[in-house]
């Protein structure tokens, strides 16, 4: 996944350029010496902030994924389809494995390891989250065969949240879920919690709930629990999961079912408001049938080694193709 070395170009639109190019064609000034990277892949941390490394420490950790991965899990209870993909994130590099201590370095492989994802309760970041913007999911074509997929710049609708994995202990739905985790709110639009249980190789959902119990609770099960995440994440490697969801929504008893295709599809550089990051691409279709009515939420995770993920992208509901021009919502981790 590591890239040739960048130029940053100052009077154009910011898209990173590869030094092949004619620099004084393009109006544009080869990074300075004293810039210690180009890229995510040139730090020990994973992630480049113009022209300097962020600090790979035992520091602040990212949400590891937490509410992302389970794309419109959200909507479980009508929260809304394309809530599901708060995506997770990191600052501080730190290891997971499910306890979220220790030191994590990524290696540069290409490959996303349990080990290289924060995973555990207790952990936030950042991200700012758009409404819906005229971008497109595909990215640019590199000619290595990567891609780049520049999502720093402002959009409609822009507003910073706080992602956050919350501790079960106490929670009124600890004991209905009995090795589980964490719990992460899984969209703005409700306060509908995802639980999450870390495995061995998986990250997988095995409910949503709502905060408080009480005559409108939401209490679903999902049966099997959701492949988020299978490890080791690698370009092509593919996972699903068919599901039977019951339980109580908003106090109504309820009984549907989801499925959910994952795809890791793609490699390249991501920029993000934080940084720039070499990515993984996982690629999620979900589609919920409810009675008569179906609906497929297509959306996009871009991981990071030692970060999780840093950006995801939802598209609108019921799209046809593979890959979208428009996002319902974009989330991409911010400083």
């Amino acid at each position: 996944m590591r890239r040739p070395n960048m130029v940053r170009c100052n009077k154009m639109l910011p898209l990173l350029i590869p030094v092949l190019l004619a620099l004084g064609a393009l109006g544009c000034e080869a990074s300075s010496p004293a810039d210690e990277c180009h890229t995510g892949s040139d730090c020990p941390s994973g992630a480049c902030n113009d022209g300097r490394c962020v600090a790979a420490s035992g520091g602040a950790a990212g949400a590891g994924g937490a509410a992302g991965g389970a794309a419109g899990a959200g909507g479980a209870a009508g929260a809304g389809a394309a809530g599901g993909v708060a995506g997770g994130g990191g600052s501080g590099g730190t290891a997971s494995g499910g306890s979220g201590g220790g030191f994590c370095s990524p290696n540069h492989d290409g490959v996303l390891d349990k080990a290289e994802t924060p995973l555990a309760a207790g952990l936030a970041a950042k991200f700012l989250v758009s409404g819906p913007a005229q971008i497109p999911s595909a990215g640019v074509a590199q000619g290595d065969g990567s891609r780049l997929w520049d999502f720093s710049a402002g959009l409609s609708g822009d507003h910073l949240v706080l992602v956050e994995t919350q501790k079960l202990d106490g929670k009124w739905f600890a004991s209905k879920f009995p090795g589980a985790t964490y719990a992460a709110r899984l969209s703005e639009s409700s306060d509908l919690l995802g639980v999450f249980e870390v495995g061995a190789t998986a990250l997988v959902l095995r409910g949503v709930v709502s905060p408080a119990d009480g005559v409108t609770k939401t209490e679903l099960t999902y049966a099997p629990p959701v492949v988020v995440l299978d490890f080791p994440v690698k370009e092509g490697k593919t996972w699903s999961t068919a599901s039977t969801v019951t339980g109580f929504a908003q106090g109504v008893l309820a009984n549907y079912s989801e499925s959910y295709q994952s795809q890791v599809d793609a490699h390249g550089t991501l920029k993000a408001p934080f940084g720039e990051f070499p990515v993984l691409r996982t690629r999620v279709v979900l589609t919920r049938k409810i009675g008569l009515v179906t609906t497929v939420v297509r959306s996009y995770l871009f991981g990071a080694e030692c970060f999780g993920t840093v950006a995801s992208f939802v598209a609108k509901d019921n799209a046809t193709t593979a890959e979208v021009s428009e996002a319902a919502e974009l989330r991409r981790l911010a400083p």
